[in-house]
């Protein structure tokens, strides 16, 4: 038992001083590591002063590699062809609308370009942790886009005015790691306010939308987080998710568009619309084009002329919980407006797996509820409907289901 005591004794012996020598050894190597690191520093970041420079470029051009702060002076600033920034690590930061640069180019160019100095010659290269805050872009029906990204990981864009561009307002390509928008005001653009392509983990927030072409689109991306937007009046559509999963739509107005409110199309999966304010679209609604595993829920559908939500024969699996389709009745037989009635509550186009649950439909113009073609496992549970067929008295039904294959129960219609 004592030699037992001395061999373990030994053994642990030996372990212990093999731990310190190899704490000896990794951290000489690391230290000579960390030296040859240190040869190659790069410039420190710096703060500059755009206004000391001959023009906006010369300023941007003088940021070190180390990044910096580019502080932009008030004043009109003509563009006649791209500003370009490569550094990464950098803020470009303005006098509020003060800050005016004003893109006169009519050769479709952008305003603004953010990307990383090798992009070029190397479409993988990606620059990380571009801000702009704080200045007004505008354009020409025959610029381009006001600001473009490409390739920027984090980039963040706040309390910018974007108006009058001849593309996009807000163009994001491959800008792949966390962008965010926020607090910005995007109108007037003649293509999407605001237009992502390839990222995750998106936040777009507090921003105003009104009379682009579409307020957003979201393309070939996930995570998008959309969040108490205002989005009113727009040219075409307001929000457009293409091949995009696990997102949520949350809070936000859109009001008025000549399309639709909200199209997902493209393999869409896992989303959630809800809590939103859906008002006077004249195309409509939420439009589920291809979409599955996803939710619409709490909304407040008023005064939609066509129909509320469409779910299309490429859709299925989808919730309609909770929602209140509207017309601009505010009790004792009153209409705050006389002659508009909401459209159609649901449409299902061929579908499948659809639970439409504790839903209020009043004052429609037609049905609560319509199927087209044959849809299967249809649930409609506790929805309550008042005053349908508004158009036209007694010729729509509040359900008008022929060919579907369904479980109905609880519903409350009313005269």
């Amino acid at each position: 038992m004592q030699s037992t005591c001395r061999l373990s004794g030994s053994f642990w012996t030996r372990i212990l001083v093999r731990q310190i020598l190899a704490v000896l050894l990794v951290g000489g190597f690391g230290s000579v590591a960390g030296a040859a690191e240190v040869a190659k520093p790069k410039a420190p970041a710096a703060v500059i002063d755009a206004g000391k420079f001959p023009d906006l470029q010369a300023a941007l051009n003088a940021v070190p590699e180390g990044g910096g702060l580019v502080k932009l002076p008030p004043g009109r600033f003509e563009l006649t062809k791209p500003l370009l920034l490569e550094r990464e690590d950098t803020r470009v930061e303005g006098c509020g609308a003060a800050t005016h640069l004003i893109n006169k180019s009519e050769k479709g160019e952008p305003a603004l370009i953010l990307r990383h100095k090798d992009r070029a010659k190397d479409k993988k290269a990606h620059a990380w942790r571009v801000q702009l805050a704080d200045f007004r872009v505008s354009g020409n029906p025959k610029s381009g886009d006001g600001v473009l990204a490409e390739g920027i990981n984090e980039v963040y864009v706040s309390g910018l005015s974007v108006d009058h561009n001849g593309g996009h307002g807000i163009n994001l390509i491959d800008c792949y790691e966390d962008p965010r928008i926020s607090d910005s005001i995007i109108t007037y653009n003649v293509k999407a306010g605001l237009n992502i392509i390839g990222g995750h983990d998106i936040v777009v927030n507090a921003n105003q939308f009104e009379e682009n072409q579409d307020a957003v689109r979201c393309i070939d991306c996930y995570n998008l987080c959309m969040n108490g937007n205002n989005i009113d009046d727009h040219l075409r559509d307001g929000v457009v998710i293409e091949n995009t999963y696990g997102s949520v739509l949350s809070g936000n107005m859109i009001e008025e568009c000549r399309g639709i409110a909200v199209i997902m199309d493209r393999d869409c999966y896992g989303n959630t619309i809800s809590a939103n304010v859906i008002a006077h679209n004249e195309g409509g609604g939420v439009d589920l084009r291809d979409a599955h595993g996803c939710a619409v829920s709490a909304n407040t559908f008023v005064l939609n002329y066509v129909r509320g939500i469409v779910v299309g024969p490429e859709a299925g699996r989808i919730t309609i919980t909770g929602n209140n389709f509207c017309n601009s009745y505010i009790g004792k037989g009153i209409k705050r407006r006389k002659d508009d009635d909401a459209g159609e509550g649901v449409l299902l186009k061929g579908t499948n797996d659809i639970a439409i649950t504790g839903n209020v439909f009043s004052g429609m113009a037609r049905e609560a509820i319509r199927a087209e073609g044959q849809c299967k496992r249809i649930v409609i549970v506790g929805n309550t409907v008042v005053e349908t067929s508004k158009s036209a008295p007694g010729k729509f039904k509040a359900f008008d289901l022929p060919e579907a294959e369904m479980e109905m129960h609880n519903n409350t219609v009313a005269p």
